[in-house]
């Protein structure tokens, strides 16, 4: 009797450097704990976006893809399509398959929001974002939705931007939430925290980082210890995640 061979759904995230992904073992684990034995999930490390093209044309069977850091921006334009929101934000963090055509979405956006919404009070007004990335863009997006003015903090600014050294005491008092969009801190990097002056920061402030590894970076300890309210990007991760899965299910 002729053996059937059952169809293959084949998941994945494209970053650089991605060994430590959260994704991966978050899928893995859903795919068992669902019975869905013909799933999987798997990192592509690029060291390059140009070769997500050869990516696509190797691996027919694959159903969608996650995108981190640093090609949340850079895939963009290799796209078939992209979903009305995550063009407005100019980052994608989700792909679809759709026949031979890649779609592409943010579900960062509902993460953030999800995982942020609960500690907003009515005191936060203007927000300072660390970094500029793609990641940045949905948290932008989204403290615009909830009426909190953003503004960004970076290295290299343009005429918008704060730099670093922009940061004085009255920014600090008059900025109560400040989210951390950098890599710093990250796991094995521990002691590393982007470069403010935290002795302002009061019972007032909201800190949020989306490094969720390890679960208190350096800039939410320090933060803490000056009596900030902190909070992690783990549930941030999981919301984006389910939301990944629901759109991968459309």
């Amino acid at each position: 009797m002729e053996k059937i061979e059952k169809d293959k759904y084949r998941f994945g995230l494209i970053g650089k450097n991605i060994s430590y992904s959260f994704s991966r073992g978050y899928f893995t684990h859903k795919f068992s704990e669902l019975g869905l034995k013909q799933y999987s999930y798997e990192n592509f490390d690029l060291e390059q976006i140009d070769n997500f093209k050869d990516l696509i044309e190797q691996n027919s069977d694959i159903k969608g893809f996650n995108v981190t850091i640093p090609y949340k921006e850079q895939i963009m334009p290799l796209l078939s399509k992209i979903d009305k929101e995550a063009q407005a934000i100019g980052a994608v963090n989700t792909i679809k398959i759709v026949g031979n055509q890649t779609v592409g979405y943010n579900t960062d956006v509902y993460g953030f929001q999800k995982s942020i919404e609960p500690y907003i009070k009515e005191h936060h007004k203007k927000a300072l974002i660390l970094g500029t990335g793609g990641a940045s863009k949905a948290v932008a997006f989204v403290l615009n939705k909830l009426g909190i003015t953003p503004k960004f903090v970076s290295r290299n600014p343009n005429k918008d931007q704060l730099n670093y050294t922009d940061l004085s005491k009255e920014v600090l008092l008059d900025h109560t939430v400040i989210v951390n969009c950098t890599p710093l801190g990250t796991y094995p990097n521990i002691t590393d925290k982007p470069d403010i002056p935290y002795r302002y920061i009061s019972k007032q402030h909201l800190l949020f980082d989306l490094i969720y590894n390890p679960e208190k970076t350096a800039f939410l300890l320090t933060g803490e210890r000056e009596g900030g309210e902190i909070c992690n990007g783990a549930k941030m991760l999981k919301f984006q995640a389910e939301k990944s899965w629901e759109i991968w299910n459309l």
